[in-house]
């Protein structure tokens, strides 16, 4: 079992904090198609409008500091590769690139795709 890391199946993601899973994370497009939303265990958190209009808010969830900071920068760097046309490989470059400058490389070592 991973210790710390980043599992994938599909769109959804895992975040392995101290051996303990968390998620699904997720987005999906809003039914306007003018946003995309954020998802934690299928209920909303939060909502990608525009570079200037972002919102997110985990609180209610009680989750670890750490487990909230990869989850939404691996989100930033999934929406962004999205909205710019990147394919897989360049997605999850983004997604270790923006982990490790932010010094998780523990969970930027291990990602991964669900068997």
């Amino acid at each position: 079992m991973l210790t710390h890391g980043i599992t994938f199946d599909g769109s959804r993601f895992w975040v392995t904090h101290r051996r303990r899973d968390y998620g699904p994370f997720d987005y999906e497009w809003s039914r306007e198609y003018d946003g995309v939303e954020l998802l934690y265990q299928g209920q909303k958190f939060g909502e990608f409008c525009s570079r200037d209009e972002i919102f997110a808010d985990l609180k209610s969830f009680s989750l670890p500091q750490r487990v909230v900071e990869v989850a939404v920068i691996t989100l930033g760097a999934i929406l962004f590769g999205v909205l710019n046309g990147f394919d897989e490989a360049h997605k999850r470059w983004a997604i270790y690139d923006h982990l490790t400058r932010r010094g998780l490389d523990r969970f930027a070592k291990q990602i991964r795709r669900q068997a």
